[in-house]
Order: C-alpha cells, then sequence, then structure tokens
C-alpha cells in the first residue's frame, strides 16, 4: 500500500560540468525503481534537467532511462509533480502531455499526510541579487521565451548548455556550504513567511535550488527543509505519518 511521499531536486541531468552525468541518471532510475512501491506522490522540485527548452516540434534529446521512469509512475497511478527550477524553467507541454506529470510554475502550499507544506524550487524567494532578479524575469518573460523559439534547436539548446555549464563552473569544484541562518535567503524568507501566517503557517518549508543538506527548525512547530542534491548528496525527503526525514543513498545503504 503507497504509505510515502518522496522529495528530491537537483539532478541537473545533462549538466557539461558534472562528468558522471549519466551514472547519476541511472543511478536515478535504479532509485526510483527501489521507491515505487510504496510511494504515495513524488514531488521533483526543480532543477532535475541542467537545461531543458521545448520548441513547438523539438524538445532535447536524452534523458530517456529517467522519462521512461516518470512514464512508468504516472501508468500506476502515483501522481508525478514537478517544481520548475531555473534551469528548467521552460517544461511547457511536452512532459504533461507525453508523461502525465503535473508542473507548478511557482511555490504551491498542500496538504499530506496531515501535513501543511510549502514547496518551490526556491529561486527568487528572498535572494537579494539584482543580476539574479533582472536574468529571472527575463527567462520568465513570454515574450522572450517566444524569440528564443525562433533560433535554431541546435544553436539555442547547444547555448543553454554551455551557459548552465559556466554558471556552475563559476561557483568553483566546492560544494556549497550553509551560510548560517542570517545569511541563507531561504531561511530568512520561510522565517518572515511563518511569522506572517502564524497558526496558518505550513508545517515544513520544503526547497531545492541552494544544493545544500538543512533540516532546520525555525520556530516552535515550523522546519525548513532544503534537500541537497542528486550530484554531491544524493539526497532526498521522505514523507509519512510519522513525519519527514532528509536522507540519502548513503544512509539507506550503510
Amino acid at each position: 500500500m503507497p504509505s510515502k511521499a518522496y522529495f528530491l531536486s537537483d539532478a541537473h541531468l545533462g549538466s557539461l560540468a558534472v562528468p558522471n552525468n549519466k551514472e547519476n541518471e541511472r543511478l536515478l532510475v535504479k532509485w526510483l525503481e527501489s521507491i515505487q512501491a510504496d510511494c504515495a506522490a513524488l514531488y521533483l522540485m526543480g532543477d532535475m534537467i541542467d537545461f531543458w527548452f521545448e520548441y513547438a516540434t523539438v524538445v532535447p534529446k536524452g534523458f530517456v532511462r529517467f522519462f521512461g521512469k516518470l512514464a512508468e509512475f504516472t501508468d500506476k497511478g502515483i501522481p508525478v509533480h514537478w517544481f520548475t527550477g531555473n534551469h528548467d524553467i521552460w517544461l511547457f507541454e511536452y512532459v504533461q502531455n507525453e508523461l502525465g506529470i503535473q508542473v507548478s510554475y511557482g511555490p504551491k502550499e498542500i496538504e499530506c499526510f496531515g501535513k501543511k507544506l510549502y514547496l518551490a524550487h526556491g529561486d527568487g524567494l528572498g535572494d537579494p541579487s539584482s543580476t539574479f532578479k533582472l536574468l529571472r524575469s527575463i527567462f520568465h518573460n513570454r515574450t522572450c521565451q517566444r524569440l528564443f523559439r525562433w533560433i535554431h534547436p541546435d544553436i539555442g539548446l547547444a547555448f543553454g548548455l554551455q551557459w548552465a555549464k559556466n554558471s556552475r563552473l563559476k561557483r568553483g569544484p566546492e560544494p556549497e556550504q550553509y551560510l548560517g541562518e542570517d545569511k541563507e535567503f531561504l531561511v530568512r524568507f520561510a522565517k518572515s513567511d511563518a511569522s506572517l501566517k502564524g497558526e496558518n503557517a505550513p508545517d515544513y518549508y520544503i526547497f531545492g535550488h541552494r544544493h545544500i543538506l538543512l533540516d532546520l527548525l525555525i520556530n516552535k512547530r515550523n522546519r525548513i527543509v532544503i534537500l541537497g542534491d542528486w550530484i554531491e548528496h544524493f539526497s532526498y525527503a521522505v514523507l509519512d505519518e510519522k513525519g519527514l526525514i532528509l536522507t540519502n543513498l548513503s544512509d539507506n545503504n550503510s
């Protein structure tokens, strides 16, 4: 009997900056196989693909094993929810129509196993960077999206993958580090939102984006969870009637 909801983010499949990307995809598919029997719902919290852009009749090649496994989930009646991130913004109709996936383009509050959840990739929530805000507004602009479709797919997709690669390499080779409650913009956002909503605040704020593992009690009853990634941490969260835990493959296999 399906009894758990699973959350993961930031696999960045297809990334030119991740040398073992194909192996990561195979590992992800193997993990999906392992959870299928008890999965009541699967939540992909953004940046699952490093660059994705759908043209009217063309979609990027690759990701066949991953997409095939997601199709198995939806064919079996297991809901799959995909929250777009800042790398897979341009999910339009393909995964909805072909794979039966429900796509969310912004934050959403839901109830699951008696808990209130605030779900989002995390980009654009409390980030003070004016450069990032400008780029995000351009990427989300419908006119800019239509203009990008005029670029030949071989050029447009190659450009997008190279842009994504350069963006990642600028961070350096070291994994992202937790900056502390005062500097982590997602922690600040969650605290502000929980304070504003009071008793109606979500029990859990679940984000991706930052590539760090964080499970933090932000007041007496509200928690923020940042899911890590499927590059360095191979991490995910599991929610059932007992509550939510943040874990990874090594914890499960130990």
